[in-house]
């Protein structure tokens, strides 16, 4: 499967905000999804119909759309943070 991965407005806003290094990093991890959407760290979400992938200490947090072989990811942030409602 070849997603192509997209972002929420909010996700990048999220990234300026961060060090280059650990942008470049989750990038990264973030066009590895490209190829395998559900990686064999990744963990389904109990809550909702997300994923999360872990890159350092922040949280990626996506959404599967398999009939647009998409990736869609809504919400990037410290661990500490990242399950809080704004």
């Amino acid at each position: 499967m070849r997603a192509r991965p997209e972002f929420k407005r909010s996700v990048a806003k999220d990234l300026r905000a961060l060090p280059t290094r650990d942008v470049r990093r989750i990038l990264k991890r973030i066009d590895a999804l490209r190829d395998e959407p559900r990686p064999a760290a990744c963990e389904k979400l109990s809550a909702s119909e997300r994923y999360r992938i872990r890159q350092g200490s922040y949280r990626i947090l996506y959404e599967i759309h398999d009939d647009r072989l998409q990736v869609v990811v809504v919400k990037m942030a410290h661990r500490r943070d990242v399950y809080r409602r704004r």
